[in-house]
């Protein structure tokens, strides 16, 4: 067998083998990539039977390349979907065209192809120029398509990965959800919870400053009562002596006389107390009745001046050491006002047991100068269309840090068990959102504190 067809089927075997692995024909072209596969097998068996038969044709070799081609060829017609295949088409046929000529020339004329041979290898260089050119061509095309494709992989990948994200985020949004649904409705309960705690600890509030305004109650009524038992104890007394001189047998006129002056003395100092007394309970019977709904002509003079006193009676009743003075100032231009008698009562208890608080705590802890007195000042005044009430102390005062939130529900600067922190804060919408008037304050550590009232006068008189 010629050796030069051993090197054409060699070579056939190897374009066989490129082909396969340039175009990709296991993903392309799967049904003929087995026969690609094992056409080596093919190879053999031409090798085996030109050996067996000493097949010496020169042109034979030509002719085992050109069947390969046309294998090729067949093979690229039917991937020519795929971009590079139909690019590789173009550029096989013109080679092989090129090839079939030349061959069929050598075989049937042998000297028009020798004296045209210049021309025809002319061709086959051109042929074969144009082949290794599209080949470049084809094998950038398929680097492109190669790169897009593993970009659409990638992208395929994000976008399932994405997905994946979504149905698990879904899945933390709905638990999520469910678990926000489960503390909303354990805040509802709470809120409930909380609500009801809060109307208890203002009605604690209220009870606390009745149980202040009853020991000052019965701290004022004290006074007349004991006047009243005196001034009876001595009526008995003077009622004795006045039988024993009557039972002498001689009596004594002007005695009798004297004695008589003290026991009317004496009765008119049990009916002025009696009458005080009687004016405390009734004045308190008032109060109680009195609604935060109605309204009412109220001495804010005599209001300030009969709360102020109770206030202090109630503290002294608690401690009997604490003592204070009291300076009032009210002005007679500011004597009525339309009012709730019970919630501005209530006010201004509150204020007044901080006031006396401020300035007890302040002589217990010993600040400021060793003869220090606390003192309380009460003051109205008529402006313009309006009443003005100023509560002022000389105790601790507020520190500037928590002065925004003196009339926040439930913010005490008291320890703990004395006071709700709830005082303030009712005060400060009994004023302003009851009466329509402003609750202010004004102060200095360790040094002072005045309160500011200011309500709409009910004459609606304007004093310049």
């Amino acid at each position: 067998m010629d050796g030069s067809i051993v090197i054409s089927i060699v070579i056939a075997f190897l374009v066989v083998r490129w082909f396969r692995r340039f175009m990709n024909t296991a993903t392309y072209l799967p049904q003929w990539d087995n026969v690609l596969k094992q056409s080596w097998l093919v190879f053999i068996v031409f090798i085996v039977i030109g050996q067996l038969f000493s097949i010496k044709d020169s042109h034979l070799n030509d002719w085992y390349l050109f069947i390969t081609f046309s294998g090729v060829v067949v093979a690229l017609f039917m991937m020519r979907s795929y971009r590079p295949a139909r690019t590789l088409l173009l550029a096989v046929i013109p080679f092989m065209f090129c090839f079939l000529v030349s061959t069929l020339l050598e075989s049937i004329v042998p000297s028009f192809a020798k004296q045209y041979g210049d021309l025809l290898d002319s061709s086959k260089v051109f042929a074969s120029i144009w082949l290794f050119t599209f080949v470049i061509i084809a094998r950038n095309q398929k680097k492109t398509i190669e790169a897009d494709r593993l970009k659409q992989e990638a992208e395929a990948e994000r976008t399932r990965m994405i997905e994946a994200q979504n149905a698990d985020l879904e899945q933390l949004v709905q638990a999520r959800t469910a678990e926000l649904m489960g503390q909303k409705e354990e805040l509802q309960q709470a809120l409930v919870h909380l609500q009801a705690a809060q109307n208890q600890l203002i009605q604690s509030e209220k009870m606390a400053s009745l149980g202040e305004l009853t020991a000052g109650i019965a701290h004022e009524i004290q006074n007349p009562l004991n006047f009243v038992n005196n001034f009876a104890e001595v009526s008995v007394e003077l009622v004795d002596e006045l039988k024993e001189e009557l039972a002498k047998p001689e009596i004594d006129k002007d005695y009798i006389l004297d004695l008589a002056d003290n026991l009317t003395l004496s009765q008119q100092k049990i009916n002025h107390h009696g009458r005080r007394a009687d004016a405390i309970v009734k004045a308190m019977l008032q109060h109680s009745r009195s609604s935060t709904d109605e309204r009412q002509l109220i001495d804010i003079n005599a209001l300030c001046d009969e709360f102020l006193r109770l206030s202090y009676h109630g503290l002294r009743a608690k401690d009997k050491e604490f003592n204070a003075e009291l300076v009032t100032q009210f002005d007679p231009k500011a004597d009525k006002i339309m009012a709730a008698g019970q919630e501005m009562g209530r006010v201004l208890l509150n204020l007044f047991n901080n006031a006396f608080y401020s300035v007890s705590e302040k002589k217990k802890r010993k600040i400021g100068p060793a003869d220090y007195m606390p003192l309380v000042q009460v003051g109205t005044k008529r402006l313009s269309d309006q009443i003005e009430i100023r509560v002022r102390d000389n105790g601790l005062g507020i520190p500037q840090e928590v002065l925004d939130k003196i009339y926040q529900p439930f913010f005490t600067t008291k320890p703990t068990g004395e006071g709700t922190g709830l005082g303030l804060s009712l005060s400060y919408d009994i004023i302003t959102k009851g009466h329509n008037g402003t609750l202010k304050v004004n102060t200095s550590e360790n040094e002072f504190a005045e309160f500011v009232i200011t309500l709409p006068a009910s004459d609606g008189i304007s004093v310049s």
